[in-house]
């Protein structure tokens, strides 16, 4: 069966809307797919009221506090009700700080000498990118490409928007993280899993030497006591090794095992939609979903 539970749409930084990804999913016969923005449910109300024939999820991507010695920890938190009051107010909290990093940002890219906001006539604003509340490094990017600073996604990401740019055109900035603690405590209250993305990432230098698995193991069963429910133990970007690791992974500590594409549309045009499962694989999640 096809399914996805990793999937941004342009209430974040995705070029598929909402209603767009939902007829995607039904004109592939897919099983199920949620839809997962980074820090916002705006997408949410439109993706559920498009394709009646598809089990849809509501989701929602954070990124938390990732634990000492690791440095990147998105928690994707799916099945959640995106009325609840705590969870729309820690999103809230989360976009201030998201704000704050985005001007820093646009103040790195001022020092260069590359206006982003007081632009001259014809030039559009990097803020008028975001098709909601939420401006990420994708849409610096594309404001990049469209004003001649950068020929494609890579090269704007290489060049500024990296921890490991290089100095002299580094814009990238950090933004305040959540506690893995709240995180959970709040997906939970409102109703969602706790589910860990592309755990490749977590340890920057992993993208170079492969993930250390015994390390991830230990943490994972730590954090499985703290809350989380499960792990992306399929993903797109995962060499075949990696899937194979983290399914084992998953299997042994007692995590739920999702699979995620990290679909964004044309920002990540070598990422396609939707993720081929077993439905042995899959039929824990479903059921707790």
């Amino acid at each position: 069966m096809i399914v996805d539970f990793h999937v941004h749409s342009t209430a974040s930084d995705g070029t598929f809307a909402p209603r767009d990804i939902a007829a995607e999913a039904v004109r592939g016969g897919y099983a199920a797919i949620a839809l997962t923005d980074h820090d916002n449910c705006d997408g949410i109300v439109e993706f559920l009221g498009a394709g009646a024939e598809l089990k849809k999820i509501a989701g929602v991507e954070l990124s938390i506090e990732p634990g000492d010695g690791f440095d990147k920890f998105h928690l994707l938190a799916l099945g959640i009700d995106p009325a609840n009051e705590s969870l729309k107010a820690f999103l809230k909290s989360i976009l201030v700080g998201r704000d704050a990093r985005n001007e820093r940002i646009v103040g790195n890219f001022r020092r260069l000498g590359i206006e982003m906001v007081d632009v001259t006539k014809g030039v559009r604003p990097v803020y008028d990118y975001a098709h909601g509340d939420v401006l990420a490094r994708p849409h610096f990017a594309r404001w990049l490409i469209d004003n001649g600073y950068a020929a494609d996604i890579g090269e704007a990401f290489a060049k500024y928007l990296l921890p490991d740019s290089p100095a002299e055109t580094r814009c990238y900035e950090a933004r305040y993280h959540p506690s893995q603690e709240e995180s959970f405590r709040v997906v939970h209250g409102a109703g969602g899993l706790c589910v860990m993305a592309h755990p490749k990432y977590w340890r920057r230098e992993w993208k170079t030497t492969g993930p250390d698995y015994a390390a991830a193991e230990r943490e994972l069963a730590r954090l499985k006591e703290k809350g989380l429910d499960g792990l992306e133990a399929l993903y797109r970007a995962n060499s075949v090794e990696e899937n194979v690791a983290f399914t084992r992974i998953a299997d042994s500590i007692g995590l739920l095992k999702s699979a995620g594409s990290d679909f964004h549309g044309a920002n990540k045009p070598t990422i396609p939609l939707g993720m081929q499962v077993s439905e042995s694989f899959i039929a824990p999640l479903f059921e707790r979903l």
